[in-house]
Protein backbone atom coordinates (compact mmCIF):
# COMPACT_ATOMS: atom_id res chain seq x y z
CA UNK A 1 0.00 0.00 0.00
CA UNK A 2 2.74 2.43 0.99
CA UNK A 3 4.73 1.49 -2.10
CA UNK A 4 1.72 2.21 -4.33
CA UNK A 5 1.19 5.63 -2.74
CA UNK A 6 4.88 6.42 -3.23
CA UNK A 7 4.90 5.25 -6.86
CA UNK A 8 1.53 6.63 -7.96
CA UNK A 9 1.35 9.91 -6.06
CA UNK A 10 4.48 11.10 -4.28
CA UNK A 11 6.98 10.52 -7.10
CA UNK A 12 4.85 12.33 -9.77
CA UNK A 13 4.26 15.23 -7.36
CA UNK A 14 7.98 15.47 -6.58
CA UNK A 15 8.72 15.31 -10.32
CA UNK A 16 6.34 18.20 -11.07
CA UNK A 17 7.69 20.29 -8.19
CA UNK A 18 11.26 19.73 -9.35
CA UNK A 19 10.43 20.82 -12.90
CA UNK A 20 8.55 23.87 -11.58
CA UNK A 21 11.55 24.82 -9.44
CA UNK A 22 13.94 24.50 -12.40
CA UNK A 23 11.72 26.74 -14.53
CA UNK A 24 11.41 29.20 -11.63
CA UNK A 25 15.19 29.44 -11.20
CA UNK A 26 15.64 29.79 -14.97
CA UNK A 27 13.14 32.67 -15.09
CA UNK A 28 14.90 34.41 -12.21
CA UNK A 29 18.20 33.97 -14.01
CA UNK A 30 17.07 35.61 -17.26
CA UNK A 31 14.93 38.30 -15.65
CA UNK A 32 16.01 41.73 -16.87
CA UNK A 33 18.43 40.34 -19.50
CA UNK A 34 18.40 40.10 -23.29
CA UNK A 35 17.36 36.45 -22.93
CA UNK A 36 13.77 37.60 -22.31
CA UNK A 37 13.60 39.18 -25.79
CA UNK A 38 15.20 36.07 -27.30
CA UNK A 39 12.57 33.82 -25.70
CA UNK A 40 9.80 36.11 -26.98
CA UNK A 41 11.34 35.83 -30.45
CA UNK A 42 11.43 32.02 -30.18
CA UNK A 43 7.78 31.88 -29.10
CA UNK A 44 6.89 34.13 -32.04
CA UNK A 45 8.63 31.70 -34.41
CA UNK A 46 6.69 28.81 -32.83
CA UNK A 47 3.40 30.60 -33.49
CA UNK A 48 4.45 31.44 -37.07
CA UNK A 49 5.43 27.80 -37.66
CA UNK A 50 2.09 26.47 -36.43
CA UNK A 51 0.10 29.03 -38.43
CA UNK A 52 2.13 28.50 -41.61
CA UNK A 53 1.92 24.73 -41.45
CA UNK A 54 -1.50 23.98 -39.95
CA UNK A 55 -3.60 26.99 -40.93
CA UNK A 56 -2.29 28.73 -44.05
CA UNK A 57 -0.59 25.67 -45.59
CA UNK A 58 2.44 27.67 -46.72
CA UNK A 59 4.64 24.79 -47.81
CA UNK A 60 7.84 26.70 -48.63
CA UNK A 61 7.78 28.72 -45.40
CA UNK A 62 6.93 25.59 -43.41
CA UNK A 63 9.88 23.75 -44.98
CA UNK A 64 12.28 26.58 -44.09
CA UNK A 65 11.00 26.81 -40.51
CA UNK A 66 11.23 23.05 -40.03
CA UNK A 67 14.87 23.16 -41.16
CA UNK A 68 15.45 25.93 -38.63
CA UNK A 69 13.94 23.88 -35.77
CA UNK A 70 16.28 20.98 -36.62
CA UNK A 71 19.25 23.24 -35.90
CA UNK A 72 17.49 25.13 -33.09
CA UNK A 73 18.98 23.16 -30.14
CA UNK A 74 22.55 24.01 -31.22
CA UNK A 75 21.60 27.64 -31.88
CA UNK A 76 19.95 27.95 -28.45
CA UNK A 77 23.00 26.53 -26.68
CA UNK A 78 25.21 29.12 -28.41
CA UNK A 79 22.80 32.01 -27.80
CA UNK A 80 22.17 31.16 -24.16
CA UNK A 81 25.77 30.22 -23.34
CA UNK A 82 26.28 33.06 -20.80
CA UNK A 83 22.98 32.31 -19.04
CA UNK A 84 23.66 28.55 -18.96
CA UNK A 85 27.14 29.13 -17.55
CA UNK A 86 25.77 31.52 -14.93
CA UNK A 87 22.99 29.06 -13.97
CA UNK A 88 25.49 26.24 -13.48
CA UNK A 89 27.65 28.55 -11.37
CA UNK A 90 24.65 29.51 -9.27
CA UNK A 91 23.65 25.87 -8.79
CA UNK A 92 27.12 25.21 -7.47
CA UNK A 93 26.98 28.26 -5.25
CA UNK A 94 23.71 27.08 -3.69
CA UNK A 95 25.40 23.89 -2.60
CA UNK A 96 28.68 25.44 -1.54
CA UNK A 97 28.25 28.80 0.17
CA UNK A 98 32.02 29.19 0.47
CA UNK A 99 32.31 29.49 -3.28
CA UNK A 100 29.69 32.23 -3.23
CA UNK A 101 31.47 34.10 -0.49
CA UNK A 102 34.81 33.81 -2.31
CA UNK A 103 33.28 35.25 -5.48
CA UNK A 104 31.69 38.05 -3.48
CA UNK A 105 34.99 38.79 -1.74
CA UNK A 106 36.68 39.38 -5.09
CA UNK A 107 33.79 41.51 -6.32
CA UNK A 108 33.85 43.61 -3.12
CA UNK A 109 37.62 44.09 -3.39
CA UNK A 110 37.23 45.45 -6.92
CA UNK A 111 34.63 47.97 -5.77
CA UNK A 112 36.72 49.07 -2.77
CA UNK A 113 39.85 49.51 -4.90
CA UNK A 114 37.90 51.58 -7.43
CA UNK A 115 36.29 53.74 -4.74
CA UNK A 116 39.66 54.34 -3.05
CA UNK A 117 41.16 55.44 -6.35
CA UNK A 118 38.20 57.75 -7.04
CA UNK A 119 38.54 59.30 -3.57
CA UNK A 120 42.28 59.77 -4.03
CA UNK A 121 41.86 61.62 -7.33
CA UNK A 122 38.57 63.41 -6.49
CA UNK A 123 36.79 61.55 -9.27
CA UNK A 124 33.05 61.75 -8.67
CA UNK A 125 31.32 58.36 -8.60
CA UNK A 126 27.83 57.04 -7.96
CA UNK A 127 27.49 53.26 -7.60
CA UNK A 128 24.18 51.55 -6.78
CA UNK A 129 24.21 47.92 -5.56
CA UNK A 130 20.87 46.28 -6.30
CA UNK A 131 19.40 44.10 -3.55
CA UNK A 132 15.98 42.42 -3.39
CA UNK A 133 14.06 45.27 -5.07
CA UNK A 134 14.94 45.39 -8.76
CA UNK A 135 16.27 48.55 -10.39
CA UNK A 136 15.12 47.83 -13.95
CA UNK A 137 13.48 51.26 -14.31
CA UNK A 138 16.78 52.97 -13.53
CA UNK A 139 18.81 50.50 -15.60
CA UNK A 140 16.76 51.29 -18.69
CA UNK A 141 17.75 54.97 -18.48
CA UNK A 142 21.45 54.15 -18.92
CA UNK A 143 23.74 52.19 -21.22
CA UNK A 144 23.73 48.41 -20.78
CA UNK A 145 27.20 46.99 -20.14
CA UNK A 146 26.62 43.66 -18.33
CA UNK A 147 30.30 43.18 -17.61
CA UNK A 148 32.35 41.72 -14.81
CA UNK A 149 32.92 44.20 -11.99
CA UNK A 150 36.51 45.42 -12.00
CA UNK A 151 38.43 48.43 -10.78
CA UNK A 152 39.53 49.25 -14.32
CA UNK A 153 35.99 49.18 -15.70
CA UNK A 154 34.69 51.47 -12.97
CA UNK A 155 37.64 53.83 -13.44
CA UNK A 156 36.99 54.08 -17.17
CA UNK A 157 33.33 54.91 -16.56
CA UNK A 158 33.88 57.61 -13.92
CA UNK A 159 36.66 59.25 -15.93
CA UNK A 160 35.57 62.81 -16.69
CA UNK A 161 36.18 62.21 -20.41
CA UNK A 162 33.72 59.31 -20.43
CA UNK A 163 30.21 60.15 -21.70
CA UNK A 164 28.81 58.00 -18.88
CA UNK A 165 30.64 59.59 -15.95
CA UNK A 166 27.75 61.85 -14.86
CA UNK A 167 25.26 59.01 -14.36
CA UNK A 168 25.09 56.14 -11.90
CA UNK A 169 26.68 52.73 -12.18
CA UNK A 170 24.27 49.93 -11.29
CA UNK A 171 25.59 46.59 -10.08
CA UNK A 172 23.32 43.55 -10.02
CA UNK A 173 24.60 40.55 -8.08
CA UNK A 174 28.27 40.57 -9.15
CA UNK A 175 27.76 42.11 -12.61
CA UNK A 176 28.10 45.73 -13.66
CA UNK A 177 24.81 45.90 -15.52
CA UNK A 178 24.61 49.51 -16.67
CA UNK A 179 26.24 52.94 -16.44
CA UNK A 180 25.11 56.50 -17.05
CA UNK A 181 21.82 55.75 -15.31
CA UNK A 182 19.46 58.41 -13.98
CA UNK A 183 18.39 58.09 -10.35
CA UNK A 184 15.48 59.87 -8.64
CA UNK A 185 16.51 62.86 -6.50
CA UNK A 186 15.43 63.06 -2.88
CA UNK A 187 13.00 65.81 -1.92
CA UNK A 188 14.38 65.98 1.64
CA UNK A 189 14.84 69.70 2.26
CA UNK A 190 17.79 69.31 4.66
CA UNK A 191 19.81 67.34 2.12
CA UNK A 192 18.91 69.74 -0.69
CA UNK A 193 20.67 72.60 1.09
CA UNK A 194 24.00 70.98 1.80
CA UNK A 195 24.65 68.24 -0.75
CA UNK A 196 25.22 67.95 -4.48
CA UNK A 197 23.29 66.07 -7.14
CA UNK A 198 25.12 62.74 -6.68
CA UNK A 199 24.32 62.61 -2.97
CA UNK A 200 20.69 63.62 -3.54
CA UNK A 201 20.36 60.91 -6.20
CA UNK A 202 21.89 58.32 -3.85
CA UNK A 203 19.45 59.17 -1.08
CA UNK A 204 16.57 59.35 -3.56
CA UNK A 205 17.19 55.82 -4.81
CA UNK A 206 17.63 54.49 -1.27
CA UNK A 207 14.23 55.97 -0.36
CA UNK A 208 12.36 53.89 -2.96
CA UNK A 209 14.46 50.69 -2.89
CA UNK A 210 16.66 48.61 -0.61
CA UNK A 211 19.75 49.33 -2.73
CA UNK A 212 23.00 50.38 -1.11
CA UNK A 213 24.40 53.42 -2.95
CA UNK A 214 28.05 54.51 -2.76
CA UNK A 215 28.98 58.13 -3.50
CA UNK A 216 32.42 59.67 -3.99
CA UNK A 217 32.39 63.45 -3.90
CA UNK A 218 34.01 65.18 -6.86
CA UNK A 219 34.76 68.23 -4.68
CA UNK A 220 36.23 66.63 -1.56
CA UNK A 221 36.89 62.99 -2.47
CA UNK A 222 34.78 61.99 0.55
CA UNK A 223 33.09 58.58 0.57
CA UNK A 224 29.40 58.32 1.53
CA UNK A 225 26.84 55.53 1.64
CA UNK A 226 23.05 55.85 1.31
CA UNK A 227 20.73 53.13 2.57
CA UNK A 228 17.06 53.20 3.57
CA UNK A 229 16.82 56.93 2.98
CA UNK A 230 19.77 57.77 5.23
CA UNK A 231 23.19 59.04 4.26
CA UNK A 232 26.47 58.30 6.05
CA UNK A 233 29.27 60.66 5.09
CA UNK A 234 33.04 60.80 5.50
CA UNK A 235 33.55 57.05 5.58
CA UNK A 236 36.93 55.35 5.35
CA UNK A 237 37.46 52.60 2.80
CA UNK A 238 37.72 50.11 5.68
CA UNK A 239 34.25 51.15 6.89
CA UNK A 240 32.84 50.68 3.38
CA UNK A 241 34.48 47.25 3.06
CA UNK A 242 32.97 46.18 6.38
CA UNK A 243 29.47 47.32 5.32
CA UNK A 244 29.69 45.50 1.99
CA UNK A 245 30.96 42.30 3.60
CA UNK A 246 28.16 42.37 6.16
CA UNK A 247 25.57 43.11 3.47
CA UNK A 248 26.58 40.25 1.18
CA UNK A 249 27.21 37.83 4.03
CA UNK A 250 23.60 38.41 5.09
CA UNK A 251 22.45 37.85 1.51
CA UNK A 252 24.42 34.60 1.26
CA UNK A 253 23.00 33.33 4.54
CA UNK A 254 19.48 34.30 3.50
CA UNK A 255 19.93 32.54 0.17
CA UNK A 256 21.22 29.43 1.91
CA UNK A 257 18.24 29.38 4.26
CA UNK A 258 15.83 29.65 1.32
CA UNK A 259 17.52 26.75 -0.44
CA UNK A 260 17.30 24.60 2.68
CA UNK A 261 13.62 25.48 3.12
CA UNK A 262 12.88 24.60 -0.49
Amino acid sequence: MLHEIWSNYLIPIADILLIAYIFYRALLLIQGTRAVQIIIGILTLVVITVVAEAVLRLNTLSWLLNKFWIAAPVILVVVFQPEIRRMLAQLGSHRWSRMLLTSQQQFIDEIIDAVKDCALHNAGALIALEQEIGLRTQIETGTIINGEVSKELIQSIVNIKSPLHDGAIIIQNNRLIAAGCLLPLTSESGILKILGTRHRAAVGLSEISDALVIVVSEETGGISVARNGKLETNLESADLRRRLKDLYAQRANSLLRKVHQE
